[in-house]
């Protein structure tokens, strides 16, 4: 399709709307808008607009789907498939100003935000309210209308479930510059299609997130973390199965190996409690009872000794425990450093497979003869999968990734996994999206995309 290229009337009348000071072009634009985390494909929209309402949003998404001018939604860019990058140009919204926390509904126990909210805020503000918004990815600094557009999982899903199940309700300007609102502070809802549940999860080509009803719980009131060193990865990841059938769910199940712990302490400059295995598991487990608590990580630890590990060390600090999840945190920050670039497979598989394909990790960097590292959520099956360039030639570096991308996507279906466990599809997982799903599947993609965007001004050339 044939998009209008901006020109000075448009900038005009996006200054019209939002502000000379809120619209950017040319040299104005920063670096960071032209890229993700991952993604750094250099490519510029024509003109930024920092938005600061709904209105503002609305009347420039009528403008560009009168005018058929490509517009890409951004947050804080800090996806890793190219979601919120602008590779066609037009116009960029983005949602750094639209930051306020607008109501605590301590009653119905939510939380209403503006999209550009970030997620630590979100936490911090809860947790001084006595509260608690579980979803728990690791990038904190992202913001809430990325969670919701990527359906964040993170750390906690294993006994939390993720983002979309902490969204009552959005406001949501359409492509066509229309608002409405589904969802909302009611607990039920049976009224007619889960429009809610479509714009969870879509990266922005469906509508444009300017409000968000957060689901939030009590607190808890007592937490302990255990960390499990084993001789091997395999022995670590074959035991979670055996912990999930114990009943004693953890909150977060995360598995890693010593190469990530030692790349994570030297980007920190911390050191860790242990690292002399090579593989371990860090779990957490939380509650309003510190006896139940005690006897759920005591199951688990007899669990994990039974079947090989060498010994189970337990936090009960706030601490100790800030310290552990702190360097996990920086993994992906800490692996980044290490290397010249990198790429991620966020594929998810059936719990009990997550051994077998991580044994099948290390078969195919050796294999390709290139550096794959790996972290993620046992509890859940969703890896993370990270292929180094370190000092390859361009050409030999893009012919071995392509080829480790085939294979380890190609290994998650024979698994019965999926494309994307919680980081999207974006423009960079689409070939994938679409050998693993079908023409079939892509086709119904494509039509909900046509329902919703006729024109396919919103965020075209992704996802589907």
């Amino acid at each position: 399709m044939a998009y209008k290229k901006i020109d000075s009337k448009d900038i005009e009348f996006l200054v019209s709307v939002a502000g000379k000071d809120k619209v950017f072009v040319g040299d104005q634009i920063h670096e960071t808008y032209s890229r993700d985390e991952i993604v750094h494909a250099g490519k510029y929209p024509d003109v930024v607009v920092e938005a600061e309402s709904t209105e503002e949003i609305s009347r420039i998404m009528k403008y560009a789907y009168e005018q058929e001018i490509i517009v890409t939604p951004r947050g804080q860019g800090t996806g890793l498939a190219g979601a919120s990058v602008a590779f066609q140009g037009g116009i960029m919204i983005s949602t750094v100003r639209m930051n306020k926390i607008l109501e605590l509904d301590d009653e119905n126990l939510t939380l209403t935000v503006e999209p550009g909210v970030l997620l630590m805020d979100i936490i911090k503000f809860v947790q001084s309210n006595d509260l608690f918004y579980p979803p728990d990815p690791g990038e904190k600094s992202a913001s809430i209308g990325g969670n919701i557009s990527t359906n964040a999982g993170g750390m906690k899903a294993v006994k939390y479930g993720v983002t979309r199940d902490y969204v009552r309700g959005l406001e949501v300007v359409l492509p066509d510059g229309r608002v409405i609102e589904v969802g909302g502070k009611n607990v039920k809802n049976s009224s007619g299609y889960s429009i809610k549940d479509l714009i969870i999860g879509a990266e922005g080509t469906l509508g444009f997130i300017t409000k968000a009803i957060l689901k939030l719980l009590p607190l808890p009131k007592v937490s302990y973390s255990l960390l499990v060193p084993f001789p091997d990865l395999a022995t670590a990841i074959e035991t979670v199965p055996k912990i999930i059938k114990s009943k004693s769910i953890p909150t977060a199940i995360e598995f890693m190996e010593r190469s990530a712990i030692v790349a994570a302490e030297e980007f920190l400059g911390k050191k860790f409690p242990d690292k002399s295995s090579d593989a371990y598991l860090l779990l957490t487990f939380d509650g309003n009872k510190k006896e139940e608590v005690e006897d759920a990580y005591e199951k688990v630890a007899h669990i994990c000794l039974e079947a090989g590990a060498f010994d189970v060390f337990i936090s009960n600090t706030q601490e100790r425990q800030e310290t552990i999840w702190k360097t996990r945190g920086a993994f992906l920050e800490a692996i980044k450093a290490s290397t010249s670039e990198l790429d991620e497979c966020d594929v998810v598989v059936p719990r009990n497979k997550v051994a077998e394909f991580i044994k099948f990790t290390n078969v195919l960097q050796k294999e390709i003869d290139i550096r794959i590292q790996s972290f993620g959520h046992a509890g859940d099956g969703n890896l993370h999968v990270y292929v180094l360039r370190d000092d390859l030639p361009a050409a030999e570096w893009k012919a071995k990734l392509t080829k480790a991308f085939d294979r380890m996507y190609a290994k998650a279906a024979e698994l019965d996994g999926l494309t994307s466990g919680e980081h999207g599809i974006g423009s960079e997982k689409k070939p994938f999206l679409e050998k693993a799903m079908g023409e079939d599947y892509m086709s119904v993609l494509k039509s909900i995309k046509a329902a919703f965007d006729p024109k396919n001004i919103l965020n075209p050339g992704k996802v589907c």
